[in-house]
Order: structure tokens, then sequence, then C-alpha cells
């Protein structure tokens, strides 16, 4: 796989830089005093930015979501932090991350500003609690996300979604938008480097993303999954079959 020169390596870090401390001014003296529609605007330009700053290219396939959807859960397969920025960068939402994000340098204090709930997987009563906390802001209109992996891959295949959480979409009444991320090379193969997994800490992935000449992460949104008159276990199920089928068709196809 091509790599990026070392004095362009050494600009986009500098990029990365700025924009991040760019992003700490804005959640400590912006975000605070904002309502809900202004934070997502927000986040979403801070998102694009960011996401160019490390040459990573978006590409969408289906419909994807517009400024009039609302009261939707996005749930999607993990496979690397730039996750939760490529889907920010299309449409904000209220992720619902593990407690541990919470303490990344820099970031976990930017996801935190910018609406992140956060689970504490140790303690089994807490899932209640977000769960109700979910179901409140789906009631607002908001939007919001999470992976039901529970944790990131490597991008060759999908883990088994845990469907706890799902059960705030029932409550509202929501809908589930079940999202396909795949991050490949230039031949189409899996790119295992995009990966933020095993024992890679935040630093080393994003030295290893901006060694990469290319980078490009495609998010494919799939058919919206109604819950009214559904279990949990049924929409999380339907939503892991549409993610898994398309990942397998992405993955064989090359």
């Amino acid at each position: 796989m091509q790599q990026t020169p070392f004095f362009i390596r050494y600009f986009r870090i500098a990029r990365v830089i700025l924009h991040t401390l760019v992003g700490l001014v804005i959640a400590a003296g912006v975000l605070p005093f904002v309502n809900a529609h202004q934070r997502g605007r927000i986040v979403r330009w801070w998102c694009r930015i960011l996401l160019q700053c490390f040459n990573i290219q978006v590409i969408t396939f289906g419909t994807p979501p517009d400024a009039y959807t609302q009261k939707t859960m996005f749930v999607a397969n993990h496979i690397s932090w730039s996750d939760i920025h490529a889907l920010n960068s299309i449409i904000p939402v209220r992720f619902i991350a593990k407690l541990e994000i919470k303490s990344w340098p820099v970031f976990g204090y930017l996801v935190t500003k910018s609406g992140t709930l956060f689970i504490n997987r140790t303690i089994r009563r807490d899932a209640a609690r977000i769960v109700e906390m979910t179901t409140n802001s789906l009631l607002e209109n908001e939007n919001v996300c999470f992976f039901p992996e529970g944790t990131t891959t490597d991008g060759t295949h999908v883990l088994p979604f845990k469907s706890s959480i799902v059960q705030a979409a029932i409550d509202a009444e929501a809908s589930i938008w079940p999202v396909t991320i795949y991050y490949p090379t230039p031949e189409g193969k899996a790119n295992l480097t995009m990966a933020y997994a095993g024992e890679t800490s935040m630093i080393e992935s994003m030295d290893q993303i901006l060694r990469i000449h290319h980078p490009v992460v495609e998010l494919h949104f799939l058919t919206p999954i109604s819950c009214i008159n559904q279990t949990r276990q049924s929409v999380t199920h339907l939503a892991r079959e549409l993610i898994v089928a398309k990942f397998k068709q992405r993955h064989v196809s090359i």
C-alpha cells in the first residue's frame, strides 16, 4: 500500500493539532451555550474538517439521511475511532459509547462536550439508565447512534450484537437505521491499518492512518427498520442480518 511522504504527513499532523485546538475552544466556549440543532451543525463541520486533516474520504452508498431525519437510532459495525467522525460528518447524532472513551486524551473531552452518552459496562444496572436517557432523546426527535458489537474489530468480520440499548428505540417507537462500515484498500481488500483494535493506542492508530496515502471509509446506509410492535431482539437480529449481508457482499466482491 502506498504511503504518504514524510513532509506531507508532518503537514497533516500540524493541521490535526491546530484543528483539535480549535475543537477544544469550541467545546469549552461555544457548545455549552447553543441549542441541539446548532450543536449538531458545529459537530458536523468539525468532524468533516478533521477527516480532511487525516485525508480520509467518506463515500456513502444507499440513501443517506438528510436534515429532516429525526427520531432515529443508527446502528453500525465498529472498526475505528474514525467511524464516529465519519457518521457525524453526514448527520450529527448523540453517540452511546463505553465509559473508557471518556478518558481518551483530548478526544474524550470533545466527545463528552458533543453530547455523548457514556455507559459503564461493568455495572449491569447502568444499561437501564442509558436506555431511559436514550429513549428521552429519541422522544425529543434527536438522532442517536451506537455500535452494538460493544467493541471494535480488525475490519474483516462482524461480531454478535448486544440488544439492550435497542430497547430505547422500541420504547420511543423510533426507527432503527442499520449502517455497514467498511474501509477498503485501493485494491478493494479490507484496510487493516484503519482498524483501532487490539493493543493499538490512539496515538499509534492516528499515526498509522496519517501514513496511508489515500484512506477511504465507506458508509452503506441500509433500509430503516420500524420499531413499532417489535421486540428489541427481533429488530437487533434484523439489523445485524442487513449489516452482515452488505459487509460480506462488499468483502467478497473484491
